[in-house]
């Protein structure tokens, strides 16, 4: 079982026999999604569920297409199912298409997950420098914790603050 890499050209020239799988957060997916795709947020994206929703839509030996905001959380989606199942990953996601391609559903627009992650740490490390030179010294405690995350997220490949954002009830549908 492979993983293999298209982009939203050949994603969209797909047969009639396809499968898309969002996996972003709900909100997300409410505020803009492919056309026909189903939202199966990251942390239930398992070879069990798709080949349920498999089962579910009648679909055999369908194409799985992977889709999210930028191309990294389906990777992790693929990865997560180990090659049980074959996927197709999205080159760099719904960022690489344009506006008239989404379907938009009425709804609240959200800012999407990187940015609070950055807006987080941001705001975290700003406040543990503030704290640090107008309170405590220990407050730039904050700003190193927040700074050692960031580096862990990078050489794992894992975010800690992104897991616990996407679970925020504003990230919900």
């Amino acid at each position: 079982m492979s993983i293999q890499q298209v982009t939203l050209d050949q994603m969209a020239n797909a047969d009639g026999h396809a499968l898309y799988l969002d996996v972003r957060t709900p909100a997300e997916y409410a505020s803009g999604h492919w056309p026909n795709s189903i939202n199966l947020p990251l942390s239930g994206c398992t070879p069990e569920r798709i080949q349920s929703l498999c089962d579910e839509l009648k679909l055999k030996n369908a194409t799985i297409y992977l889709i999210c905001a930028s191309g990294k959380r389906s990777q992790m989606a693929a990865t997560q199912l180990n090659g049980v199942i074959p996927v197709c990953t999205v080159e760099g996601g719904l960022a690489s298409c344009t506006t008239d391609q989404l379907q938009s559903t009425a709804g609240r627009k959200i800012i999407p997950l990187e940015r609070q992650v950055r807006i987080a740490a941001g705001s975290l490390v700003l406040a543990g420098v503030v704290i640090g030179f107008l309170v405590h010294p220990a407050g730039f405690g904050l700003s190193g914790f927040v700074g050692a995350g960031l580096v862990f997220a990078g050489i794992t490949d894992t975010c800690g603050m992104g897991i616990l954002l996407s679970r925020m009830p504003w990230n919900q549908a």
